[in-house]
Protein backbone atom coordinates (compact mmCIF):
# COMPACT_ATOMS: atom_id res chain seq x y z
CA UNK A 1 0.00 0.00 0.00
CA UNK A 2 1.19 3.50 -0.82
CA UNK A 3 -0.66 5.39 1.88
CA UNK A 4 0.82 8.84 2.58
CA UNK A 5 3.68 8.44 0.09
CA UNK A 6 3.89 11.47 -2.16
CA UNK A 7 5.76 11.79 -5.45
CA UNK A 8 7.02 9.45 -8.11
CA UNK A 9 10.47 7.87 -8.27
CA UNK A 10 10.58 7.97 -12.09
CA UNK A 11 12.94 4.95 -12.11
CA UNK A 12 15.92 7.07 -11.06
CA UNK A 13 18.14 7.41 -7.97
CA UNK A 14 17.27 10.32 -5.69
CA UNK A 15 20.14 12.62 -6.70
CA UNK A 16 19.52 12.10 -10.41
CA UNK A 17 15.77 12.60 -9.98
CA UNK A 18 16.17 15.84 -8.01
CA UNK A 19 18.71 17.19 -10.49
CA UNK A 20 16.45 16.33 -13.42
CA UNK A 21 13.43 17.98 -11.82
CA UNK A 22 15.39 21.15 -11.02
CA UNK A 23 16.63 21.31 -14.61
CA UNK A 24 13.13 20.80 -15.99
CA UNK A 25 11.67 23.50 -13.74
CA UNK A 26 14.46 25.85 -14.87
CA UNK A 27 13.70 25.08 -18.52
CA UNK A 28 9.97 25.57 -17.94
CA UNK A 29 10.51 28.97 -16.34
CA UNK A 30 12.99 29.95 -19.05
CA UNK A 31 11.04 28.86 -22.14
CA UNK A 32 7.55 28.89 -20.53
CA UNK A 33 6.79 25.52 -22.15
CA UNK A 34 8.34 22.04 -21.97
CA UNK A 35 7.38 18.84 -23.78
CA UNK A 36 8.01 15.77 -21.63
CA UNK A 37 6.34 12.61 -20.38
CA UNK A 38 3.10 12.96 -18.49
CA UNK A 39 4.58 11.61 -15.23
CA UNK A 40 7.45 14.12 -15.30
CA UNK A 41 5.06 16.97 -16.12
CA UNK A 42 2.94 16.07 -13.11
CA UNK A 43 6.02 16.04 -10.91
CA UNK A 44 7.44 19.41 -11.98
CA UNK A 45 4.09 21.21 -11.77
CA UNK A 46 4.08 21.79 -7.97
CA UNK A 47 7.75 22.77 -7.99
CA UNK A 48 7.21 25.41 -10.67
CA UNK A 49 4.13 26.76 -8.94
CA UNK A 50 6.02 27.09 -5.66
CA UNK A 51 8.73 29.09 -7.44
CA UNK A 52 6.18 31.53 -8.86
CA UNK A 53 4.49 31.84 -5.46
CA UNK A 54 7.86 32.67 -3.89
CA UNK A 55 8.34 35.27 -6.62
CA UNK A 56 4.99 36.82 -5.77
CA UNK A 57 5.97 37.15 -2.12
CA UNK A 58 9.12 38.91 -3.28
CA UNK A 59 11.13 39.11 -0.06
CA UNK A 60 14.86 38.57 0.19
CA UNK A 61 14.21 35.36 2.13
CA UNK A 62 12.03 33.98 -0.67
CA UNK A 63 14.61 35.00 -3.29
CA UNK A 64 17.28 33.07 -1.39
CA UNK A 65 14.97 30.06 -1.09
CA UNK A 66 14.42 30.18 -4.85
CA UNK A 67 18.17 30.41 -5.47
CA UNK A 68 18.71 27.36 -3.28
CA UNK A 69 16.32 25.38 -5.50
CA UNK A 70 17.25 26.90 -8.88
CA UNK A 71 20.97 27.63 -9.17
CA UNK A 72 20.45 29.95 -12.18
CA UNK A 73 20.37 33.62 -11.13
CA UNK A 74 18.90 34.79 -14.45
CA UNK A 75 15.89 32.47 -14.08
CA UNK A 76 15.29 33.57 -10.48
CA UNK A 77 15.48 37.19 -11.65
CA UNK A 78 12.93 36.41 -14.37
CA UNK A 79 10.60 34.76 -11.85
CA UNK A 80 10.73 37.71 -9.46
CA UNK A 81 10.73 40.54 -12.04
CA UNK A 82 8.61 39.23 -14.95
CA UNK A 83 6.51 36.25 -13.93
CA UNK A 84 5.47 37.37 -10.43
CA UNK A 85 3.86 40.64 -11.63
CA UNK A 86 2.13 38.74 -14.45
CA UNK A 87 0.44 36.42 -11.94
CA UNK A 88 -0.07 38.99 -9.16
CA UNK A 89 -3.88 38.76 -9.29
CA UNK A 90 -4.00 35.00 -9.85
CA UNK A 91 -4.43 32.93 -6.65
CA UNK A 92 -2.67 29.85 -8.04
CA UNK A 93 -2.76 27.49 -10.98
CA UNK A 94 0.05 29.03 -13.00
CA UNK A 95 0.73 25.95 -15.14
CA UNK A 96 -1.26 23.82 -17.56
CA UNK A 97 -0.58 20.20 -18.56
CA UNK A 98 -1.88 19.19 -22.00
CA UNK A 99 -1.71 15.52 -22.98
CA UNK A 100 -0.28 14.80 -26.44
CA UNK A 101 -0.59 11.04 -26.84
CA UNK A 102 1.94 8.22 -26.97
CA UNK A 103 5.57 8.73 -27.99
CA UNK A 104 6.44 6.86 -31.17
CA UNK A 105 9.56 5.16 -29.87
CA UNK A 106 8.36 3.51 -26.68
CA UNK A 107 4.70 4.45 -26.32
CA UNK A 108 5.19 6.66 -23.26
CA UNK A 109 2.35 9.13 -22.79
CA UNK A 110 3.62 12.61 -23.64
CA UNK A 111 2.44 15.97 -22.39
CA UNK A 112 3.23 19.66 -22.68
CA UNK A 113 3.49 21.68 -19.50
CA UNK A 114 3.24 25.42 -20.01
CA UNK A 115 2.70 28.60 -18.06
CA UNK A 116 -0.84 29.93 -18.33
Amino acid sequence: MRHRIAGRKLSRPTAHRMSMLRTMVTDLLKHEMVQTTEAKAREIRPLAEKMITRGKKGTLHHRRLALSQLPNKQIVKKVFDELAPRYAERPGGYTRVVKLGPRQGDGASMAVIELV
